[in-house]
């Protein structure tokens, strides 16, 4: 299910992108762009809607109703692999959980593997999501999700102390460390280390996966086929108590790159290089 219009252009931005090497630039079109003022009353108002408990919990089942539904429809053949590498992890602290970005809603592979270990699932995203129109935007809202604003006030003052209360009652975090979404690109990116600075600070384990992305001769619209998805659990990493936060950070954004890098030329049977190609856009029918 391809949600928006053309991605032409999309398309033609990730390739631009990759060829200078801007592996977490932003590539989408008619995103929000939002003032400082604006995403601080977006913030305001999101918090505001969750202390009207009574109202938030309609909300929150209403909206995780939306995705549970839309996911079976768009995700009916979710494979999971590699699940047996969490058996013996200890989740009494949570857990961040880390995933390649290629779709709005592509978060509910990861609600497949966390529902697997009993656990609820909350996820970063940026505050100009709260803005996105119609569903989206009441989905962003209103699901378990976590808004974050590049301000470090805000990440000490506000977002730390509401991922720490998530994560003592042993939920699991989603940050994309890739941080902006490419559209159905199969490859993994670079990862940005806010992901791992946060693990190492609340000394949670990170549970790595990757996604691989299945081609299939079904027709989604005029660009596109639709796609199959097989969810790769890997070696979950954990933060090392003789290290600091930083030297975590770097450490455990390297070896999860690291497994990201391996689990796709596993999955494609290819090596893993940034030469772009339209094979790299999962379901792309190309001209």
């Amino acid at each position: 299910m391809i949600i928006g219009g053309s991605k032409k252009e999309v398309i033609e931005n990730i390739k631009k992108n990759i060829e200078e090497e801007n592996f977490n630039n932003k590539v989408e079109i008619g995103d929000p762009n939002l003032s400082e003022e604006e995403i601080d009353a977006l913030i305001n108002s999101f918090y505001k809607n969750r202390k009207n408990v009574f109202s938030f919990f309609f909300k929150n089942k209403i909206a995780n109703m939306i995705v549970d539904y839309t996911g079976k429809q768009i995700y009916k053949d979710i494979e999971i692999k590699g699940f047996e590498n969490l058996k013996d992890l200890d989740l009494s602290k949570g857990a961040i959980i880390t995933c390649n970005h290629f779709n709005p809603l592509d978060s509910y592979n990861l609600r497949k593997v966390v529902k697997k270990l009993k656990k609820k699932l909350y996820i970063v995203v940026q505050a100009t999501n709260l803005a996105l129109p119609k569903h989206l935007g009441f989905l962003m809202n209103n699901l378990n999700t976590l808004p974050l604003k590049n301000s470090p006030n805000y990440i000490i003052n506000t977002l730390k102390p509401k991922m720490k209360k998530v994560l003592e009652k042993g939920n699991i975090i989603l940050i994309y460390p890739e941080e902006e979404m490419w559209f159905n690109y199969r490859k993994p990116r670079p990862t940005r280390r806010g992901a791992y600075q946060f693990a190492s600070e609340f000394k949670v384990p990170v549970i790595s996966c990757f996604v691989e992305i299945k081609d299939t001769d079904i027709s989604d619209n005029e660009e596109f086929n639709q796609v199959k998805y097989v969810v790769h659990v890997l070696k979950p990493l954990l933060p090392d108590n003789d290290k600091s936060d930083r030297q975590n950070s770097i450490e455990l954004s390297r070896l999860d790159y690291e497994q990201k890098k391996v689990s796709y030329e596993e999955a494609y049977k290819i090596k893993l290089d940034y030469k772009f190609s339209y094979d790299d856009i999962a379901g792309w029918k190309k001209d």
